[in-house]
């Protein structure tokens, strides 16, 4: 067996010990599987793992993904995650939880797969082979990159489920966004989805990827609006063919933005 065929290495991390050992059982019955380590803390995964991430002068080991729980008392999963970015060859990250409304920030951080519990056989083999084919393909011990495109990352997608499949929407595809009480739906050129995340979270996170809100219950992207219009006091934007109404209380800041974006496209 080659070096990029070797069972998979990993490390489940999870607090509760019946998640715990729900994630070491379904790890355990996955031929794709080799090494299985646990840790119940953030703390003990970062001394199973040891600072320098693989056989490291301080005892760490190496394996190639930790599938982690995010709420975690002390040092939580998205902290964790944070820190094995740092390492030399840092393991993919699979993350395993009851929240879907981490997801955003998940994949900010490049994780390789977003697990929701309870956890379905099938939903865990996907996340499973797809870690191996990363591995396999040199990406692994390190942040994960769907391998859609040589400039495509998981940062710079949306994980949506559809049918029990999970698949990844690029952010660049989406031109708006609309409330649906604790969803959102992801509108593109080609349709929409929906997804279980607030609106105020996307905004915070896709601000600086030129998303605004226009009213209460919508985010745009800027660089999709085709129109502003002004109609008696009213004000709307157009994305393809969809009319779109802006608040009063957003008006002004959005023509602002928008003024400031067509002027860098100008300078460009």
């Amino acid at each position: 067996m080659s070096a990029t065929d070797a069972p998979l290495r990993v490390l489940a991390v999870d607090d509760e010990e019946p998640a715990l050992g729900e994630l070491l059982y379904l790890l355990g019955q996955d031929p794709r599987v080799g090494t299985v380590l646990a840790a119940a803390t953030a703390t003990e995964a970062l001394r199973r793992l040891g600072r320098a991430g693989a056989d490291g002068p301080d005892g760490g080991e190496a394996v190639d993904v930790v599938f982690l729980d995010i709420n975690m008392p002390g040092l939580d999963g998205l902290e964790l995650a944070r820190l094995l970015g740092g390492f030399a060859a840092p393991p993919l990250i699979v993350f395993v939880t009851a929240h879907d409304d981490f997801a955003v920030r998940a994949f900010d951080l490049k994780a390789a797969d977003y697990l929701l519990k309870p956890l379905r056989k099938e939903r865990f083999a996907e996340a499973v082979r797809r870690v191996a084919e990363l591995v396999r393909a040199g990406q692994g011990p390190r942040p994960a990159t769907i391998p859609t495109g040589p400039e495509s990352s998981l940062a710079d997608q949306v994980p949506v489920e559809l049918g029990g499949v999970t698949r990844f929407v690029p952010i660049a595809d989406i031109t708006y966004v609309e409330a649906q009480g604790d969803y959102a739906r992801l509108h593109t050129r080609h349709g929409s989805h929906l997804v279980r995340i607030p609106l105020s979270t996307l905004e915070e996170q896709w601000r600086e990827r030129g998303f605004v809100r226009i009213h209460r219950s919508r985010l745009v992207a800027l660089g999709r609006v085709e129109e502003l219009r002004l109609d008696g006091g009213n004000v709307t934007v157009r994305i393809g063919d969809r009319i779109l109404a802006v608040s009063r209380r957003n008006a002004r800041e959005l023509r602002d933005l928008l003024a400031r974006h067509a002027a860098g496209a100008v300078r460009r």
